[in-house]
């Protein structure tokens, strides 16, 4: 399968929400019950590491940061998101796009990248450490999901740039 990492289009958005849409109905992708509107996406998304992977104008998969804080001292901090449309996953692509945030990142000047997901994404924990990242915490019963309650894995990834 042929991809290439390209920066996200305001054009992708509707292939970048309805890839977002998949991932919120596994169940295992986020607390989000519904994708925001576009320009809530945009507020809470930083300018750059936004990323898809594509083929020709098909939209297989998509990346993102977000500051984790507007304090000045969390400026080098952001949180990544990454979603693979169902019928694009286990093809490489979201290591791709996950290598690709992190070169971004670094080059961007984050020194430390934390990703926050459900505890049973296993397939997403499993990029994350292969890409990196390491367990920095558990947040147990940190809000419910469809009425049940459910953990969080906290992991990060520093940057070994000076």
């Amino acid at each position: 399968m042929t991809f290439q990492i390209t920066s996200m289009l305001d054009e992708d958005w509707e292939q970048v929400r309805q890839i977002f849409q998949e991932g919120i109905d596994t169940g295992q992708a986020t607390f989000e019950t519904q994708p925001p509107a576009f320009d809530e996406w945009q507020s809470s998304h930083l300018p750059f590491g936004r990323l898809v992977a594509r083929t020709g104008s098909l939209v297989k998969g998509w990346a993102a940061l977000s500051p984790v804080s507007r304090r000045a001292a969390y400026a080098g901090v952001a949180e990544t998101s990454l979603y693979v449309g169902q019928a694009h996953r286990g093809n490489g692509i979201g290591r791709s796009l996950l290598q690709a945030l992190v070169d971004q990142s670094e080059s961007n000047g984050i020194w430390t990248l934390q990703a926050v997901m459900l505890a049973e994404n296993e397939a997403s924990l499993a990029l994350h450490r292969s890409c990196g990242f390491r367990e920095v915490g558990r947040r147990e019963r940190i809000s419910k999901l469809n009425g049940v309650w459910r953990d969080t894995i906290l992991l990060e990834r520093r940057s070994g740039l000076p």
